[in-house]
């Protein structure tokens, strides 16, 4: 009978140990036994939408969480536009500028503790980014020049890494800003593959993964993830930066990003005081500037946004079988330059400006946002402008065999009436805005347009799959270096949307052509990827820039400021149109006599 008490007692001892033990792995996965953190050394903000994965390799929507967890071996200074070191201390180039060896930092650590080295670097380049197993968007970044070819990365010494690559290639230093991922926690994943033959690593690090599996060499480290809700972030401690004092960087304990769709409600919780920053459009803009005093923040204007807002025809004349992707008739209108240069006359984009963005924008005239070192203005580019002109377009119109009925509606030289859908984005009130006013101008000229405002899936899925459409109004993201939007404007790549050509996995076209003026963009394209002097490279995007203007594949139109609405208790905000207010994150700092006040 003892025996059997001893037994049962040691039984509840081992539940209860067991249950003790689930406990403390559950109390250390929700951090509970972190040390405290001092609630005014905190940023608290939103963010838009959720994330799709932690797993930067997969991410396709260049979420900004990553610019808080992960650092590449290199920068670009939003500010300056230099580039900057980063986990390379320093980098050096060949005499023919076909090598560059990056020197690694010493004592470079993960956010776990395990030393960040060489072989990292080796690994997050041969066995992730140019893996051809891996679909990453971020290996396109990688090819060099015409032939598209890939570099090669070698280890040549303890903190040496050197890249080589097939030509000069002046791009390519910012393009290895590329976050480097941790060999020692996904290696295992990268060379394992799952019953059907896919490597493990696809379905590694999903949003499902415990913050804590979740290795960086960023800031700040991944604390706690709520989809659909909220993420917070906490300082990393094994982050490299120190101030010139020796303190270790960043200064700010944590970053909590609330996930609000609606700019809305993030209007509210920041006029309550429940968030230190927001994005200002410019309809919130006058009531924020009217509060600004009062609430403590200060609104920072970095100028245009780094966006390209466009209107632009579908230009591709092949077809699939007997069907053309565009109708005969309205291909021959989107083909003729006059008809286009008659569309940019067309339209007011001052007014544009004044309507839509409360006065708080400007007119885009080139496809170099005016804070890159490469920008040229109009003048200096000796680019063509199209100022509001009606009577213009109605000249050209009228000289590209086109005609008016008695009722003013413009007809071609067959007599079908000028009418053509404008695809935009539905949940852009803005572009709806624009596209509206652009259904005005338009009809004043005798052109109707049907408006159609559709779900973002279904527009970049009839622009770049089925290839079905007839003229659109979207936008893009840009930077300073030029060569980023290659895909874009080179003919023979992925992202040329007014004249695409179908992708390997799409159904063959007949008939598509390339325009002699598009062969020369995509030529000087790799001409000015080539050059590596800024002077010369500056010139050559010129050229561009003049083609564009004159053939108008796409009429630019307007970007609205970039501004941010900034709490007062934050000291060395840098704001920056092109990387926010996160850029410079491990030097912020919160202001000592803020909260006396």
């Amino acid at each position: 009978m003892e025996s059997k008490k001893n037994k049962i007692c040691s039984y509840i001892k081992r539940c209860v140990l067991f249950s003790l033990t689930i406990f403390f792995i559950h109390a250390c996965n929700l951090e509970i036994w972190q040390p405290k953190i001092n609630p005014q050394s905190q940023i608290i903000g939103s963010i838009s939408s959720d994330t799709t994965t932690f797993n930067y390799a997969l991410n396709e929507s260049n979420h900004k969480i990553f610019d808080l967890i992960y650092q590449g071996l290199v920068r670009d200074n939003p500010i300056t536009g230099e580039i900057e070191s980063a986990l390379a201390e320093y980098w050096q180039f060949s005499e023919d500028k076909k090598q560059i060896i990056f020197t690694l930092r010493k004592g470079l650590k993960w956010s776990d503790g395990e030393s960040l080295t060489v072989e990292d670097v080796i690994f997050t380049y041969n066995e992730i980014y140019l893996n051809k197993e891996i679909p990453t968007s971020y290996r396109d970044s990688l090819r060099i020049g015409e032939t598209q070819a890939l570099p090669t990365v070698k280890k040549i010494g303890e903190f040496k890494v050197e890249f080589s690559i097939s030509e000069p290639f002046a791009p390519f230093l910012s393009n290895v800003d590329l976050p480097i991922l941790p060999a020692h926690a996904l290696q295992g994943s990268v060379r394992t593959k799952d019953s059907e033959g896919k490597l493990q690593f696809l379905y590694t690090w999903g949003t499902n993964t415990p913050p804590a599996q979740i290795i960086v060499n960023g800031p700040y480290l991944l604390e706690s993830y709520i989809p659909g809700t909220q993420f917070i972030f906490r300082r990393n401690p094994y982050y490299w930066k120190k101030d010139k004092q020796g303190n270790h960087l960043p200064y700010i304990e944590r970053i909590i990003c609330a996930i609000i769709e609606s700019k809305d409600t993030s209007l509210l919780k920041f006029r309550s005081g429940e968030l230190d920053y927001i994005n200002v459009s410019p309809e919130y803009f006058s009531l924020l500037k009217h509060e600004e005093k009062r609430g403590k923040f200060t609104i920072y204007n970095s100028g245009s946004r780094y966006s390209v807002t466009f209107m632009s025809f579908n230009l591709n004349q092949g077809r699939r079988g007997e069907k053309p992707l565009v109708e005969l008739k309205k291909s021959r209108w989107f083909n003729n330059v006059k008809f286009r240069q008659a569309i940019a006359y067309a339209i007011d984009r001052k007014t544009i400006i004044n309507n839509v963005y409360r006065g708080l924008g400007q007119q885009l005239n080139s496809q170099i946002p005016v804070q890159s070192p490469y920008y040229l203005s109009l003048e200096k580019a000796g680019s063509k402008v199209y100022e509001y002109n009606p009577k213009q377009a109605k000249k050209l119109l009228l000289s590209a065999r086109f005609k008016y009925d008695n009722r003013g509606q413009l007809l071609d030289v067959d007599n079908n009436a000028v009418r053509f859908t404008l695809l935009t984005n539905a949940s852009d009130i803005t572009q709806q805005a624009m596209a509206a006013q652009i259904k005005q101008y338009l009809s004043q000229i005798g052109i109707q347009v049907d408006f159609q405002p559709i779900v973002l899936n279904a527009l970049i899925n009839q622009v770049t799959n089925s290839l079905e459409w007839e003229a659109m109004l979207f936008s893009f993201n840009s930077s300073n270096e030029p060569n980023d939007d290659v895909s874009f404007w080179s003919p023979e790549q992925s992202f040329h949307l007014f004249n695409k050509k179908p992708q390997l996995d799409q159904p063959h076209l007949e008939g598509r052509e390339v325009a002699d003026w598009e062969k020369k963009i995509g030529q000087l394209y790799i001409q000015g990827a080539r050059e590596l002097n800024r002077d010369k490279r500056r010139e050559i995007y010129a050229e561009v820039q003049q083609i564009i203007q004159e053939y108008l594949p796409a009429i630019f139109l307007v970007n609205p400021y970039s501004m941010l609405a900034v709490r007062n208790r934050f000291d060395r905000i840098q704001y920056s149109a092109l990387e926010g207010i996160f850029w410079n994150i491990d030097e912020l700092k919160i202001k000592k006599d803020f909260f006396k006040g």
